[in-house]
């Protein structure tokens, strides 16, 4: 199993981060506890090791995977912890009926929060990129209109890579249900997005179902 499964993991220490939302005009802050974030989105390789599926619109086994859902992506956490021994961190994961339960007790798999999501990609800064987008991200300016091998461009200072750009990374959020439902938080931004979208504070929503071309995740575990 390569890095753009589970054993690429990196350590991210507690804290804190402030979230914001530009529709309602809030912020909040949420603390945030020690967890590993996996060092570069899954890629094509590692989900088709653990799934048998290659569901991506370009192929390439370094390239993130994306056309999948928030619900192929929790399965493919459960699907890996179990490969390891470890314990899943969704018990229940019944998309038919809309239902999943996170156990947060688990030492398996699973998408990070959005919170998480965030202070992971900031790794201390504040400013609404960890470097200069070109440097860090693959976006519409420099992307050539298409998806790159994962880790092609600078890490941020706790070596996480791609965490703008390259593809939208699922989260484990609800976005605002009591406006949008069930939609899930994407966070990052991806290959075809202006700059303005690839900023470490930009929130994105979607179905759960949902499946494009720039819509990939990582792995999170609890410390």
């Amino acid at each position: 199993m390569d890095a753009g499964a589970g054993n690429g993991m990196v350590a991210v220490p507690a804290g804190r981060v402030t979230l914001s939302d530009r529709r309602t005009q809030r912020s909040w802050v949420v603390e945030v506890a020690a967890f590993r974030m996996s060092a570069v989105p899954v890629t094509q390789s590692s989900y088709a090791e653990v799934t048998g599926r290659w569901p991506s619109a370009a192929r390439g086994d370094r390239l993130p995977v994306e056309g999948v859902s928030w619900w192929d992506a929790v399965r493919f956490c459960n699907a890996l912890s179990l490969r390891e021994g470890l314990t899943p961190a969704y018990p229940r994961c019944d998309e038919d009926g809309g239902a999943v339960e996170w156990d947060a007790s688990a030492d398996g798999y699973r998408l990070p929060t959005e919170a998480e999501w965030e202070y992971a990609c900031r790794a201390g800064t504040t400013g609404p990129r960890h470097g200069p987008l070109d440097e860090i991200a693959w976006y519409r300016d420099n992307s050539g209109e298409r998806i790159h091998p994962v880790g092609g461009k600078r890490p941020n200072a706790w070596g996480l890579y791609d965490m703008l750009g390259n593809v939208w990374d699922w989260c484990w959020d609800f976005y605002d249900p009591d406006v949008y439902g069930t939609y899930r938080v994407l966070r990052g931004g991806g290959w075809s997005d202006e700059h303005w979208s690839c900023r470490a504070s930009v929130r994105r929503r979607s179905h759960p179902t949902f499946r494009i071309d720039d819509v990939g995740f990582r792995l999170a575990r609890s410390a």
